[in-house]
């Protein structure tokens, strides 16, 4: 008599198999079951209360706010004025001529402004007391306009 081909191995895996087949088949059924096609728009309609939270039902429209459309800001907000005068004086602390840039102490914020050689309207050396204006650049703020006063 032939010993039987199957070994414990095998049949294991035969077992694991058709589990992980019957297992397939109950999440097949499962989806049809809970099939979500076929449902109505007010289902799968979402809408917003008040308070920017995600609800089910309609929300009251007593607590509806008018707000007009000129009331909108697209865009950055516009910064207010920081009380910094638009023409300012300070000390040219140190300036570079064979290289054109140097930087100024603002008299009122004490704060160090770039200057360079373009943004000059007469020539400068340090300790000369200047006016100028400022504009963002893009390391901060660089000193325009720069006139010399004494």
């Amino acid at each position: 008599m032939g010993r039987s081909q199957e070994t414990v191995g095998k049949k294991e895996k035969e077992k694991k198999k058709a589990k992980k087949k019957q297992d397939k088949e109950e999440k097949k059924q499962e989806r049809k079951a809970n099939n979500s096609k076929g449902k109505s728009l007010e289902d799968m309609m979402a809408y917003i209360d008040e308070y920017g939270n995600i609800s089910s039902t309609p929300p009251d429209p007593r607590k509806k706010v008018v707000i007009n459309h000129e009331d909108i800001q697209l865009g950055a907000a516009k910064r207010e004025d920081d009380g910094v005068p638009a023409i300012r004086t300070g000390k040219v602390s140190f300036f570079n001529e064979s290289k054109g840039y140097g930087f100024i102490i603002d008299q009122n914020t004490r704060e160090s402004i770039f200057v360079h050689a373009n943004g000059l309207q007469t020539q400068i050396k340090e300790n000369d007391i200047v006016t100028f204006e400022t504009e963002r650049g893009p390391k901060g703020l660089v000193a325009i306009n720069v006139k010399k006063t004494k």
